[in-house]
């Protein structure tokens, strides 16, 4: 057995350091130059031999006597893949994990933390054919696909390691403990061991498969826990090369490779609820949409959930002493994967009077007819346009656009790019009043936007933090020139559970969310339970025991 943890200490004394600080640092370039020259090319060709035949796991892995073959994917750029996984009953994955757990909850903190690094590595390697599959499963642009769904999603998954990493040796693991009793001592020897809590169980999204199941997946590993991970029907390759990878590193280090499994399921016959409700299963993360997490909050009451749900995210705009700017931040972070990211902002609140600016006072009409207009600048150009728009994941979203363009008067109408086969939309863009604003408060998952007229930036900020509280939140916006404003306002977003960026204009958009620094959600507003990453998420995945006898003489 390699001695893993050794081999990769740099990286990991690095990361726990980065997520103390809190300040830039990343393990694995989100660059394409930055890797072999050969890299995109063999990516791809992996990616092609892939294509339109059964995904194999190595023989022995799993039983190939039992389960069937399964796969419905479909690119939204128009290509149907053609791979089939096996598929398996619920009860003969928990049956393989709890197997493969004894002995990967024995192994030292040392040896799984080791294993997690090694895989992280070798997943960095695999970082163009990972793209790929993030991008004819997702829809994703080929930029964003190769960043999210792999360095950076490398980063998260390296940084729920770091923490789990310095919770779980945050207590020694010997100690000689010696209480005084008058002139005398009572002495113990202790012993602390981490004890893993049990299976988990991941559920994976459409939309970024490997990003947000990353953290929930090495947080499980590090700590001791055998994990099964279920991917969405619609994007099942990312997962299963990261599963395939894993298993590879596992069998070499000498452990069961079932520490580690795949369950795709398809729509018709899915197995989310039936691994959820298992009695056997002892952890879940869940990313996807609030109707499935109320499911699961409501079903799964024995267990520890994790989750990343839907959530209003918003935009005040109080002033701004840089509008253009301004208006094309904006228009970016619609545009941005078609407005399909838990992070992408829907509503915009704007003082219905109109603003102030660095070119004079803006009507509402104005700021709404800028933002357009800027979204129209970005996407004029149709290459351009479809590097950042990507395609449109599920054909739901589609059917919402149809239906959002009746809410109220249409200052930007989406359309398609013209890109054959591709299923694509730009942004939709409805004015409101705030009588009005009762749609503009739920969640329309897309590229739809409302922009509503309040009656001042104060109601807009009121609305915006009660809307965080209330339906749930992961980003929020304020553009203000009034510090004094800006510091009423910092409390409010704060109570209501939800990371504030106040006046982007640059190159850096409220969508976005950096690993080792930005904490991912709150777990404070009904936007989800968790955080990507914080000690909360790692700590409860594993316990101390403590075994005590008299101290040797």
């Amino acid at each position: 057995m390699d001695d893993l943890f050794q081999a990769h200490a740099a990286l990991l004394d690095a990361a726990v350091a980065a997520s103390r600080r809190r300040e830039f640092w990343s393990a694995f370039p989100e660059h394409p130059k930055a890797y072999p020259g050969s890299a995109p090319a063999e990516g791809q060709a992996a990616f092609e031999a892939l294509k339109n035949r059964p995904f194999e796991l190595a023989r022995d892995e799993q039983d190939e006597l039992r389960g069937c073959w399964v796969g419905e994917e479909v690119s939204p750029f128009g290509m149907r893949l053609g791979i089939t996984y096996r598929s398996q009953a619920a009860d003969d994955l928990v049956a393989a994990a709890q197997r493969a757990h004894a002995a990967w909850s024995e192994a030292s903190v040392e040896q799984r933390v080791g294993v997690t690094l090694e895989i992280l590595v070798r997943l960095n390697a695999a970082s163009f054919l990972i793209a790929q599959a993030v991008e004819h499963t997702t829809g994703q642009a080929s930029a964003m696909a190769f960043q999210a769904g792999g360095p950076h999603a490398q980063d998260r998954g390296l940084e729920a390691v770091a923490y789990a990493y310095a919770e779980m040796t945050r207590v020694p693991e010997a100690v000689r403990w010696e209480k005084p009793i008058g002139r005398s001592f009572i002495r113990l020897d202790k012993n602390f061991f981490v004890v893993p809590r049990g299976i988990g169980l991941i559920i994976g999204c459409a939309t970024f498969p490997t990003w947000n199941s990353y953290p929930a997946l090495f947080a499980n590993l590090a700590t001791g826990n055998a994990v099964i991970v279920k991917p969405h029907p619609a994007a099942i390759l990312p997962l299963a090369l990261t599963v395939k990878i894993g298993r590879e590193v596992l069998a070499g280090q000498g452990f069961d490779p079932d520490v580690l499994q795949l369950a795709p399921d398809t729509t018709e016959a899915p197995l989310a609820k039936i691994l959820a409700t298992h009695a056997a299963i002892d952890i879940v993360d869940f990313t996807g949409s609030s109707a499935f997490g109320s499911w699961l909050r409501t079903n799964v009451t024995d267990k520890l959930l994790f989750t990343e749900e839907a959530g209003v995210n918003t935009i005040v705009i109080a002033s701004t002493n840089a509008f253009s700017a301004m208006c094309q931040n904006i228009a970016f972070s619609l545009s941005l994967y078609s407005g399909q990211m838990c992070t992408a902002p829907q509503t915009i609140f704007v003082p219905a009077s109109g603003i102030s600016t660095d070119e004079g006072h803006k009507s509402f009409e104005a700021v709404a007819a800028s933002i357009a207009g800027a979204i129209d600048a970005l996407l004029s150009d149709p290459v351009r346009a479809g590097a950042v728009l990507g395609a449109i994941q599920s054909p739901e979203t589609l059917t919402r656009i149809e239906a959002a363009r009746t809410l109220g008067r249409v200052v930007r109408d989406s359309s398609a790019l013209p890109l054959e086969r591709a299923r694509t939309a730009t942004p939709l863009l409805i004015s409101l009043d705030a009588s009005e604003a009762t749609p503009a408060l739920e969640e329309w998952f897309g590229p739809i936007a409302f922009i509503v007229a309040v009656h001042d930036a104060e109601e807009g900020i009121a609305r915006a933090s009660a809307a965080a509280r209330t339906k749930g939140a992961i980003t929020a916006a304020l553009y203000s020139t009034d510090e004094a404003q800006i510091a009423r306002a910092i409390p409010s977003y704060a109570r209501a559970g939800v990371a504030l960026s106040v006046n982007l204009t640059g190159g850096i958009y409220v969508n976005q969310s950096a690993a080792f620094s930005d904490y991912h959600v709150t777990g404070a507003n009904p936007a989800g339970n968790a955080c990507l990453t914080d000690t909360a998420f790692v700590a409860g995945r594993f316990r101390v025991v403590c075994v005590r006898r008299p101290a040797a003489a």
